[in-house]
């Protein structure tokens, strides 16, 4: 009945999502439909809610958010994204190159509003060439990637630890993986993309790499304190806000219409929506019933654990996988080690790029005004052709170590 169950969830999900009703609409039926399949409480729903709506980590996700937001308001109000545009442009002399690793370093920043950030630097190098489906594919597929692998992120920090891989073969394990992603998206909408553009070739690439310091430095020193001090993704910005601040001679005048602005209620709805429907999906234990499930299959326990992890990334998250199926995973797998825990952070990477849960998605689509639907139609062909990949590459790495 699980598996029912969880179809029936999603299918309400996605009937929403076809209405062109909003994400957090979409995820709140899903709420409800969870709710009422297992018979949860009225009480006991208003407390998930609640605790859901108040933990500390939505509390931090939307701080983030709205931080992230001023920031990347402030460096438009001073041009530092077009100046960052125009400089790359100048440096390497290829948008094609520009507009797949603009997003790239900025997903080096740990936090789900790094998209925010990277989306008005894709709209300036592809505006002309790719459609606005294509744009916003780009920004979120190149942003996740070094989520895929680095560790930077919590997830892989996390599986790096309950597995016991060496962090650094894990790394030069994924490169060629990583290399697959950017040539899968270069080669369905980056080409698209002329290669030569207007600018001259730079007569002065120390006063262009001076440029493009001075306007990603933001984004820079939020990266570096992140990975060096553990502490709250807002804590950090906000410390960036008030330096970015006083060296850019911002007025009060100035500053005061963008704490307005920089609220975005939709991704605060879609935020909220989203925890609680991962509380719900917690509460039923669902996730922690799927391994029994596959485990009646007669299927290879590789190819059983590949399958747990994309529906209960898809379901449940990328921690909540780690946390309670890779010990698991790694038990049933003795022999496993570096090819098990590439397939499964694949296996994760592919879920989270067409999950609805993922809080990323709800941002892109709204910064750029799109459904749901219509992203993960730009995305699933790519993803298709990368499992296809992953699974002979960790075939491979089986086979020889």
């Amino acid at each position: 009945m699980d598996i029912i169950n969880l179809i029936i969830m999603f299918t309400g999900i996605i009937i929403v999502i076809k209405l062109k009703k909003p994400l957090y609409i979409s995820i709140l039926v899903g709420s409800i439909i969870s709710a009422i399949l297992y018979k949860i409480p009225i009480q006991t729903v208003l407390k998930l809610v609640f605790k859901a709506c108040s933990s500390k980590n939505t509390i931090y996700l939307i701080l983030a958010f709205y931080t992230l937001t001023f920031l990347q308001k402030m460096m438009e109000n001073r041009g530092h994204l077009l100046l960052a545009e125009k400089s790359l442009n100048s440096i390497s002399n290829n948008k094609r190159l520009n507009i797949m690793i603009a997003p790239f370093i900025i997903g080096l920043l740990p936090s789900v509003g790094a998209v925010i950030i990277a989306a008005p630097i894709v709209k300036g190098f592809g505006g002309d060439y790719l459609d606005i489906e294509e744009q916003a594919f780009v920004t979120s597929y190149y942003r996740h990637i070094s989520e895929a692998f680095l560790p930077t992120y919590s997830s892989i920090i996390l599986a790096l630890s309950l597995s016991e891989v060496n962090m650094l073969h894990f790394v030069l394990g994924m490169l060629p993986m990583i290399i697959v992603l950017f040539f899968l998206g270069y080669v369905f909408y980056i080409k698209k993309i002329p290669k030569n553009i207007d600018f001259h070739s730079s007569q002065n690439k120390k006063n262009d790499i001076y440029n493009l310091i001075i306007s990603l430095w933001p984004i820079a020193a939020v990266i570096i304190i992140i990975m060096t001090i553990q502490i709250p993704v807002y804590i950090v910005v906000i410390f960036i806000i008030i330096i970015s601040g006083v060296l850019n001679r911002f007025r009060v005048s100035e500053l005061t219409p963008l704490l307005k602005t920089s609220f975005e209620l939709k991704l605060v709805l879609n935020t909220m929506t989203i925890m609680i429907f991962k509380e719900f999906i917690t509460f039923t234990k669902l996730i922690e019933r799927f391994p029994m499930y596959f485990e009646k299959l007669s299927i290879n326990p590789i190819i059983i654990f590949s399958l747990i992890f994309l529906f209960g990334t898809l379901v449940a998250g990328s921690q909540a996988m780690i946390a309670l199926a890779l010990p698991l995973a790694f038990m049933s797998i003795p022999n496993g080690g570096l090819a098990l825990m590439i397939l499964l952070m694949c296996m994760m990477y592919i879920a989270r790029q067409i999950s609805p849960t993922h809080i990323c998605l709800s941002i892109v689509i709204e910064v750029f005004g799109i459904s749901f639907l219509a992203l993960v139609k730009k995305t699933l062909p790519i993803l298709a052709i990368f499992s296809i990949v992953v699974f002979l590459y960790t075939y491979l790495l089986f086979t020889i170590l």
